[in-house]
């Protein structure tokens, strides 16, 4: 009954999706250019033989499977990646290695994906982490297209929400016809909701590249800072950067130059986060202004796309946003790999095995309010070998857990072998 009244609800909802997307691209949440996508209507030509349909919803899922995409074209497929924000697409435009092309995935509406699965005609569609939307999932299995979740994880939350109605969970999960989860809790959960031929695969996200940096750009925010001290926080989430503001405020005691570079999760919130910090008399910069940093500047903040390796270039103190306000966390790896010291705060759960690896390892420290964050940067500002140590100790995390990628492809060759003209 649920998928039945979801179809139908999905259905009816067709002209308010389509106001809500003109709403998004007026505010810059949708690229009006190419709104035509999100209704399933390709703006690209398919190309000709075998085709694979990977769908990453946002940025870190798209930087996860490029190597991915790489090795399966390397086999002689085409592909087409979906994404569901403008923000991947600012990411990895320059980086699709030719033989992949990129759309903006279908909103969840029945005839939307029809017009999408008939342009396309994917003979594998590959899923990435947990992203599952009822009609999609029923649509592709009824073509008995070959169909994989692959990077699956699902979070305590998800799995809690999932668990109240688990013949409709069942329904979906089962509509995959293999599952390679990130560790050994997602393979259990997605066990327990039905999912069939559930293997752990490792995450791909630990055989990512590492993130680009502009080394222009990098000479020159280095040369504005100086020998300034100074720490990063990473993918803040709304009311984080008060905690921020008041671990900066205990921190310039005994380090009154003190820069911190705040990167927003949702760049648009960062006049809203700008102006708390100007009322307590501090001076601000902003990088979407083409604003420098000054000797007086306290607060940077870096809210552009594309740019988190020249940030984390420019630091090797980082702080993981969505530990403390919010709750889940944000990705660990790419500051890992981009050898930096990490502090985040109580809830980790979106990454909870890596989380619980780089703490007992020494390479990362949790913190609890503004005042431990504020204490621990501290002793990480004046304490340059336990700042070394836990950067050398990241990057040794991160190399002992390569080879998803590998995993990966070995469980995805049956399907990859099966098309072979």
């Amino acid at each position: 009954m649920l998928r039945v009244t979801y179809r139908i609800f999905s259905d009816l909802a067709g002209p308010f999706l389509k106001l809500w997307l003109i709403v998004r691209a007026k505010h810059g949440k949708e690229d009006p250019q190419r709104l035509s996508e999100r209704f399933g209507l390709a703006s690209l030509p398919r190309p000709a033989g075998r085709l694979v349909w990977i769908h990453a919803a946002s940025v870190g899922e798209s930087l996860s499977v490029l190597p991915l995409i790489t090795a399966i074209i390397d086999q002689g497929w085409c592909v087409v990646l979906t994404t569901s924000t403008m923000t991947s697409i600012d990411v990895i435009k320059d980086r699709l290695p030719v033989g992949a092309v990129h759309q903006f995935a279908p909103l969840d509406r029945h005839a939307w994906i029809k017009s999408f699965l008939n342009h396309w005609r994917p003979e594998l569609v590959l899923w990435t982490e947990s992203e599952l939307w009822p009609n999609m999932l029923t649509m592709i299995a009824e073509r008995n297209i070959c169909f994989v979740l692959i990077n699956a994880r699902i979070s305590d939350r998800a799995f809690r929400r999932w668990r109240r109605w688990p013949s409709f969970a069942s329904h979906l999960i089962s509509a995959f016809s293999m599952i390679l989860a990130q560790s050994k809790d997602d393979v259990r959960r997605f066990i327990d909701l039905g999912g069939q031929r559930v293997q752990r695969a490792g995450n791909l996200k630990f055989d990512a590249k590492e993130l680009p940096i502009h080394t222009a750009n990098l000479s020159a925010l280095r040369a504005q800072i100086g020998q300034r001290p100074v720490w990063l926080t990473a993918s803040i989430h709304p009311d984080e950067h008060i905690a921020i503001l008041e671990a900066h405020q205990r921190i310039i005691g005994n380090h009154p130059d003190l820069l911190t570079i705040i990167v927003p999760r949702h760049p648009a919130r960062a006049e809203e986060m700008a102006a708390l910090i100007l009322k307590e008399g501090f001076t601000v910069a902003r990088r979407s202004e083409e604003e420098l940093v000054h000797k007086q500047t306290s607060f940077y903040f870096a809210d552009t796309i594309g740019e988190m390796g020249l940030f984390y270039a420019l630091s090797d103190i980082v702080f993981i946003g969505k530990t403390l306000a919010v709750g889940g966390g944000q990705n660990p790896l790419e500051p890992a790999q981009s050898g930096c010291a990490l502090l985040f705060g109580p809830d980790m759960g979106n990454f909870r095995e890596i989380a619980s690896e780089l703490l007992n390892s020494g390479a990362a420290i949790k913190i609890h309010d503004a005042i431990t964050l504020g204490e621990a940067v501290n002793r990480l500002l004046e304490n340059s070998i336990e700042r070394k140590l836990m950067i050398k100790t990241s990057k040794q995390a991160v190399a002992r857990h390569r080879g998803a990628l590998t995993e990966t492809l070995e469980y995805l060759r049956p399907f990859l072998k099966q098309s072979e003209p």
